[in-house]
């Protein structure tokens, strides 16, 4: 999805996880100085909030080390480094969207390797833009719009916690955004190096989602966080303020249930 958004902009080398473990370091500085790239966009990350709470070694070096390296490497190419972050820096204690500059307290260990990693691209002091958004979904891996899909087909209903509040992202739409970022060239965005919030207009709650994900094709129901326990405490709000991304970049994420909508409909429509 993200190379094939990129591919217009030039040639677009994607390297999946059998090809670079983001847990070596010295295997990233390699790829790096061998393919000597202009951009560096980074969408790997860990993202099993749950297990990180057993396995925070790994999570910290592929959300928290890797970042940083990633960050110097493009310093000394003279590159552009594009990572993404997460709104579970954040501990979800406001009722109001989070600016960037709005203190962090991430609640758990996928939040908190999150937020290293933040601090080490800003450490490296190069030309480097962190995105943080929400709630990513997309029609491959493992996520919560497949994951209601399939358990939809499987049971007659479904429980699902209303009480955390946040915005869904579509793959295809923050992919999208940051081809769109890459046309601007790379003098103008090396000019707004810094940390932006990259996220669809709206709010929601994961009952909401669901709903919106399954339809009328199975009987969903509202629950609290307390009677959905998980060994990784979630933020009970997670929006993201955007203002800042609309006004360095001129243009702005459309609502998420109108990106899950054509999300959808790619269903049945597979060449979309």
């Amino acid at each position: 999805m993200l190379a094939r958004a990129l591919s217009p902009h030039g040639t677009v080398r994607a390297t999946a996880r059998a090809q670079l473990d983001l847990s070596d370091a010295d295997a990233i500085a390699r790829t790096v100085r061998t393919l000597r790239p202009a951009w560096i966009v980074n969408a790997a990350a860990y993202t099993a909030v749950d297990r990180a709470e057993q396995e925070s070694d790994r999570a910290f070096a592929i959300n928290g080390t890797a970042p940083g390296v990633l960050a110097e490497e493009a310093r000394r190419a003279g590159a552009v480094l594009f990572h993404f972050s997460t709104d579970y820096v954040f501990d979800g204690e406001r009722r109001t969207p989070y600016v960037e500059d709005a203190p962090t307290a991430p609640l758990n260990v996928y939040g908190a390797s999150k937020l290293a990693g933040e601090r080490a691209v800003a450490a490296a002091d190069g030309h480097a833009i962190v995105f943080r958004t929400s709630w990513v979904y997309g029609t491959r891996g493992s996520n919560f719009m497949l994951t209601m899909r399939r358990l939809a087909k499987e049971r007659p209903e479904l429980r699902v916690v209303a009480d955390q509040i946040g915005v869904p992202n579509w793959t295809h739409t923050l992919a999208d955004a940051i081809a769109g970022v890459v046309g601007m060239g790379l003098d103008a965005v090396r000019e707004r190096r810094g940390l932006y919030h990259l996220s669809s207009a709206g709010e929601t709650s994961w009952y909401e989602f669901a709903r919106a994900i399954v339809g009328s094709a199975v009987r969903v129901v509202p629950i609290t966080t307390a009677e959905f326990p998980t060994p990784a405490r979630r933020p009970a709000y997670g929006v993201l303020d955007t203002r800042r991304f609309r006004q360095a970049f001129g243009f702005a994420l459309p609502a998420w249930d109108a990106e899950l909508e054509r999300c959808l409909a790619t269903f049945s429509h597979p060449g979309d």
